[in-house]
């Protein structure tokens, strides 16, 4: 009997949009970096259907802060829905009210989720594009004693996407940096997919190529943390194909439109889930992956042995063994006893 799992949210009658989803990506995350993109099927068409604010958003915000001191001068980054526009803080409409400019991915994408809440900051664009020639503008604008807002298109900035070069030069430069947390797709799927949450490893996309894929997958095989993905729906039948040959049948979930109103998470073995995604899905993905158990971290003997070979090259015997025994799971004294017959009268 199969041991697959599979949740669907209902549906939110509520009146929220299901705007598009992308932490920190640009125009093409799954090539570039960043969250998942995309509307409820995957269109930013659909996507906008439905941009009525919640009955509980800051209405009026411009009159409400009209009387409110503007903020000290600094860097504000601020996260943003990932899908459901409830999601946005009542603390991030308040200051994105008061900024004096935001930083965005795309200004059109930005705007219109300013315009659900009735705000109206300057735009700049913002991207992995144009960062090296905004930021001098940037750090000019923060010694003028300027408050800016830093966003992506949907949810935490610079999640899977290079802008912390941003963050670094303005501190670099004196000047504060603050956080308005909310919204992340990493963080909603591993609170949901029933796996452990005490350590977990974020890889982001994975390469879209096979041979650079499987080779990150290899190096985090052993890892003891459950692993978490996004990917691309066009590559996920591919990647969870590989995941199961080389990271075993663990338990993974993978989470469909978070916070939107197809939201589903289907948590199953791997080879299960690679069987159940050969036709491609709609929509935003991220995969959450269980650790290994303990008998899959005991590797075989030919692997132990390889790895002790390279190790010994710049290694004693002593400091080989103990580090290949904390990778293969294997007993140090085991492990001691073959570095020795690989390298008799090697550095003890």
């Amino acid at each position: 009997m199969s041991r697959q799992a599979r949740f669907a949210a209902p549906h939110n009658p509520s009146p929220v949009g299901d705007g598009p989803v992308r932490d920190g990506g640009g125009a093409s995350a799954a090539a570039s970096g960043g969250e998942p993109t995309g509307g409820p099927e995957g269109s930013q068409a659909d996507s906008a259907a439905d941009t009525t604010p919640p009955q509980t958003a800051p209405q009026h915000a411009d009159a409400r802060t009209a009387a409110r001191p503007p903020l000290s001068a600094g860097l504000y980054v601020v996260a943003t829905p990932i899908g459901n526009l409830g999601d946005l803080t009542f603390r991030a409409a308040d200051h994105l009210a008061r900024v004096d400019a935001v930083l965005c991915e795309d200004t059109r994408v930005t705007r219109r989720l300013m315009d659900v809440y009735g705000l109206r900051p300057p735009l700049i664009s913002y991207h992995e594009h144009n960062a090296e020639q905004r930021r001098p503008e940037v750090l000019q604008r923060l010694s003028q004693g300027q408050a800016l807002a830093l966003v992506s298109d949907a949810g935490t900035p610079l999640i899977s996407d290079p802008g912390y070069k941003l963050v670094r030069d303005v501190q670099d430069a004196g000047h504060p940096v603050r956080a308005l947390p909310g919204a992340s797709a990493a963080l909603a799927a591993l609170a949901i997919a029933g796996l452990p949450t005490d350590r977990f490893f974020f890889q982001g996309f994975l390469p879209s190529k096979q041979g650079q894929r499987r080779a990150v997958l290899e190096e985090l095989r052993g890892l003891k943390a459950s692993l978490v993905f996004y990917e691309s729906p066009q590559r996920l039948e591919r990647s969870l194909a590989d995941m199961a040959d080389l990271l075993g049948p663990r338990d993974a979930a993978v989470g469909r439109e978070l916070t939107k109103r197809f939201e589903e998470l289907i948590r199953a073995p791997l080879p299960e889930l690679a069987t159940r995604f050969r036709e491609t899905p709609k929509g935003e993905i991220v995969i959450v992956v269980a650790p290994p158990s303990a008998e899959a971290l005991i590797a075989d003997a030919e692997t132990v042995d390889a790895r002790l070979r390279t190790a010994l090259e710049t290694m004693s015997v002593r400091d080989a063994a103990a580090a290949v025994a904390a990778e293969t799971g294997w007993k140090k004294k085991q492990v001691y006893d073959r570095a020795l017959h690989l390298k008799p009268g090697g550095r003890r």
